[in-house]
This record gives structure tokens, C-alpha cells and sequence, in this order.
């Protein structure tokens, strides 16, 4: 592949996924300013919100499920190009819905948009990286979701009262996309269709993630996604609020949170490059054991600041590269032809992870239970993730990339 078609594809897929973790906290940095008394919208409650943005993660997990087969059909490009399409119009009709039903329609659907979004950004970048380099083009497409939230944030900050701006801001970026991908987005999933002279290519199906001794992988694989996104959702909503209960002040809680954060795209740019080169499976348990060893000390009141943020930012750069690892195990265990729908169901069921962490942890502080309970929680479902990700076979070794492949974009 030519070293401008490969610049082109990791700056468009990091885009995409930038979309997604603008998306999230801009609905969240909402909700306060639509649910007051002062500038609220429609009269919505924090009741009606809650129930929008949960909707909006089904319709991300049901987008994320149905988006391998439907990309394998019609190409990688193609169905990324409908699924920005439909996030970014229903984002942008999203202020503009005259009742609570039809805003939680507009964003199941937006959300079914977006959930393809992530799944196939990540199957280009493992199809179109050199051989061995599979978990380093995700964990660095990665980094994008974390760039997006601090501008989702900073975006926020600036609207105050007036929230449209959000929306309209992450569905412009998103139409402004498109003729960039039309253009300068190759085709990476080979044809089904081969040539005469050819022999049939496979087509593979959601069954075929069960079959050849594939189960144990991909039920692993589910289970690690799904621990691995209760623990990035419930940190990244409920850990400002365990902070300040465990007798921490609020801006504290809120600068342990942005460190928390930047720990996460430190251990992205780490962590994919010590998958490649040390095996993703040794990486993959090392950075989920230690994910959980460091959220029990966590538990710990430390008095000491400098310490408590060094633990913050080293959990971080473990717990939030521990899930995005799974999904760089996905391109290392499937057949080339089965990574899409691999991938989409792997990230579908890791959602429910994503629905089910902040209603858990929601759960234990409303039972005073937060803190230091919260923390165990995080902890056991590290071990949880851990365990299912050492059922998952290790891979077969990669062949390694051809002298003759350009290396100047390589991740």
C-alpha cells in the first residue's frame, strides 16, 4: 500500500473514533444545563436523560453487533461512510426534536450510527497494518476517543447554556468527514466476488465465530470487552464522585479524573507496541492484573498528593489500554474475513459493559457504598477480565512484513 493511502487511513479511522468520545460527553456535559431550572429544555427531567443516554448505548451496541456482516457486504468504506452518515444527521436533528420520545428516537438511531463507527475504523487499521503491528494501529487509532472527550469538554466550557452547539459541532465534523473518505479512503476488505481465474474465496458468518474451536476465543473475548468497558465507563462517571466521598475535595476529584485520563492515552501509545513486539496475550493479562492490582490500592486514603495522582495516572495507562487490547486480540485470533464481524460483536457486547458500569457503581454510591467498596468492585472485575482473557488460545505467530512495504507510516 502506498505510504499517502496509509497516511490518509490512520488520520480518517483515528478521526472516526475521535467522533465517538466527543459524542459521549458532549450528551453528558448536557444534561445539567437541559435538566435546570434556569435554561432547561422541554421541560426534560434528570429521569428523562438518564433514560436518552441510556438508549443512545443500546442503540451503540446494536450498531456495533450488526455493523461486521454489513461491512463485509458492502465494503469498509462504504459502511463506515452510512454509518457516519446516520450519526451525523440524527446528531444534528437532535436539538431540534419537539419531545423527549422522539430526542431518545434520534439518538437510538444516531447511536446505531455511531456503534458502527468504532468496530470498523479498527478492522481497516488491523487489515491495512503490517504484519505484527496489529495491536499498536489500535491501541493508537485508540487514542483518538480521549482527544475527542477534551474537546467535547472544552466545547462544553465554552457553550455554557447554549448546549445545541455541541451537536452541531460533532454532526458537522461528521458530514465534513465524508467527502474526505470519499476521496481519499481506499477499499480494504477484499472482494467475495473473485475472478474467474481464481479460487472461491470463504465467506464467513456470525456462526462461524463458534465453529473450528473458535467459541472458546470469542466467549473469551466477549467477556473481556464486556469487564473491560464496565470498568472504562464506571471510572471515567462515577470516579469524581467516589473521590470526593472518600473525603477528597471536588476539584481535586476533577484533576484526578483529567490524569486518570491522560494515563489512558499514555498506556494506548504503550501498550499496543509491547503487544506487537511481546505477544498480545502475555500483554493483554500483565496489563489487566495490573489494572487490578492497582485499583484495590486505590482503596487506600493516601495523604500524600504527589503519590495518590502517580497511582491515578499508572492506572490509567493499565485499565483503559487493557480493553482496547481485547480489541487488538481480535484482529491476532480471527481469519482476515471473519475480523469485521469478530470485531462488531466483540465491541456490541462490550457496550453492555459501557450500560452496565455506571448504573452498578451508580447503585453503590446511592447505598453508600462507593467508597471503598467501588474501588474493590473495579478490582474484581479486572480479575474477571483477566480470567477471561487467559481462556482465549494465544495466537499463532505473525508473519512478519515484507522488505518492500513501505515503513514510514507504520504504528
Amino acid at each position: 500500500m502506498r505510504t499517502s493511502s496509509r497516511r490518509w487511513i490512520i488520520g480518517l479511522c483515528w478521526l472516526t473514533v475521535m467522533f465517538d468520545g466527543f459524542d459521549i460527553v458532549a450528551l453528558g456535559a448536557t444534561i445539567p444545563v437541559m435538566t435546570s431550572d434556569a435554561h432547561g429544555h422541554l421541560g426534560v427531567t434528570v429521569e428523562d436523560m438518564t433514560f436518552i443516554s441510556t438508549i443512545s448505548l443500546v442503540g451503540v451496541g446494536l450498531g456495533a453487533a450488526l455493523v461486521g456482516p454489513v461491512s463485509d457486504r458492502l465494503g469498509r468504506r462504504l459502511a463506515l461512510m452510512l454509518c457516519i452518515l446516520v450519526f451525523s444527521t440524527c446528531t444534528l436533528l437532535f436539538p431540534l426534536m419537539p419531545s423527549v420520545a422522539l430526542m431518545a428516537v434520534s439518538r437510538l438511531v444516531a447511536g446505531i450510527g455511531l456503534g458502527g463507527c468504532m468496530p470498523i475504523a479498527l478492522t481497516i487499521m488491523q487489515e491495512t497494518a503490517p504484519g505484527g503491528r496489529r495491536a499498536g494501529a489500535s491501541t493508537f487509532t485508540m487514542t483518538g476517543y480521549h482527544v475527542g472527550a477534551v474537546l467535547a469538554s472544552l466545547t462544553a466550557f465554552w457553550a455554557h447554556e447554549h448546549w445545541a452547539w455541541l451537536f452541531i459541532m460533532g454532526g458537522g465534523l461528521g458530514l465534513a468527514t465524508l467527502p474526505l473518505m470519499w476521496f481519499k479512503l481506499p477499499e480494504t476488505h477484499h472482494s467475495p466476488h473473485p475472478q474467474a481465474s481464481a479460487a472461491p474465496e470463504r465467506r464467513y458468518g456470525v456462526r462461524d465465530l463458534f465453529t473450528e474451536g473458535r467459541a472458546r476465543a470469542t466467549i473469551g473475548l466477549w467477556i473481556a470487552a464486556f469487564m473491560g468497558l464496565l470498568l472504562v465507563y464506571g471510572l471515567n462517571t462515577w470516579m469524581p464522585k467516589i473521590m470526593e466521598l472518600a473525603g477528597y475535595n471536588i476539584s481535586s476529584s476533577l484533576i484526578m479524573l483529567l490524569i486518570l485520563n491522560v494515563g489512558a492515552v499514555l498506556g494506548l501509545l504503550i501498550g499496543g507496541r509491547v503487544g506487537d513486539a511481546r505477544g498480545i496475550k502475555g500483554t493483554t493479562l500483565v496489563w489487566f492484573a495490573a489494572a487490578a492490582a492497582l485499583l484495590a490500592l486505590l482503596s487506600v486514603k493516601m495523604t500524600q498528593v504527589l503519590a495518590l495522582n502517580l497511582v491515578i495516572l499508572v492506572t490509567g495507562v493499565f485499565v483503559f489500554c487493557a480493553q482496547v487490547l481485547v480489541y487488538a486480540f481480535v484482529g491476532y485470533t480471527y481469519p482476515r474475513a471473519l475480523v469485521a464481524t469478530g470485531m462488531g460483536f466483540t465491541a456490541g457486547v462490550g457496550r453492555l459493559g459501557a450500560i452496565a458500569g455506571p448504573w452498578i457503581t451508580g447503585a453503590l454510591v446511592s447505598a453508600g457504598l462507593a467508597y471503598p467498596g467501588g474501588f474493590y468492585l473495579f478490582a474484581g472485575v479486572a480479575v474477571i477480565g483477566l480470567l477471561a482473557a487467559a481462556m482465549i488460545p494465544k495466537p499463532e505467530p505473525t508473519v512478519a512484513r515484507p522488505a518492500s512495504e513501505p515503513a514510514g507510516v507504520t504504528l
